[in-house]
């Protein structure tokens, strides 16, 4: 349930009916929030935002111009969507065929970031704080800590929590250059060794 003065929507944008928003949230000019969307706390919702039926979006969710979130998305918290990005969800769209029963799930995990104008295919996980570069069309899974790049998307390496470039040594060991914490790579598995941040 909306409790309208927990968080802020613009005059232009429109929230549907049975759509839940969380507190601290800020929705701009001309956005749609359809019914049964669910929005989290600290979320931000850019200008001409379409946001569709029970979409879940999770804590402190950014959301930049022009993106079209599709039924069947899910973003977990702090998911970065960048400007003029868009998912979809049916394989095959027709026109003349409602094809509603074939939505396909697509779930952004944890800290991943969707860089401007990227496509992501239905059915698909971007795994947690994967990096997806500017104008990729994502058309299979990412994995955790993942950068790709592209049309159709090819993964080019790894990125630290922070976003940066992961080099690993012959241990398949490497250092975020920004906050210390150690990421060891095994059978092709990037994870974190240690949570020390400077």
């Amino acid at each position: 349930m909306n409790k309208k003065d927990q968080y802020f929507a613009h005059e232009t944008s429109v929230i549907d009916e049975g759509s839940s928003i969380g507190s601290e949230t800020k929705i701009w000019h001309f956005s749609h929030i359809m019914s049964n969307a669910i929005i989290g706390t600290n979320c931000t919702i850019g200008q001409n935002v379409v946001v569709s039926p029970e979409v879940i979006l999770g804590q402190n969710v950014k959301v930049q111009n022009n993106v079209s979130i599709y039924t069947g998305v899910i973003c977990e918290d702090n998911v970065f969507l960048g400007p003029s990005m868009v998912f979809t969800n049916i394989m095959n769209p027709r026109s003349e065929i409602n094809r509603k029963n074939e939505f396909k799930t697509t779930l952004v995990k944890q800290g991943a970031s969707i860089g401007a104008n990227a496509t992501v295919l239905c059915g698909i996980t971007i795994g947690e704080y994967a990096l997806i570069g500017a104008g990729s069309v994502v058309t299979k899974d990412v994995p955790q800590y993942g950068l790709v790049v592209g049309n159709p998307s090819k993964q080019i390496g790894w990125v630290s929590k922070r976003g940066c470039r992961l080099n690993f040594n012959k241990k398949e060991e490497a250092f975020c250059p920004e906050s210390g914490i150690l990421y060891v790579k095994e059978n092709n598995i990037v994870r974190v060794e240690n949570q020390k941040i400077n």
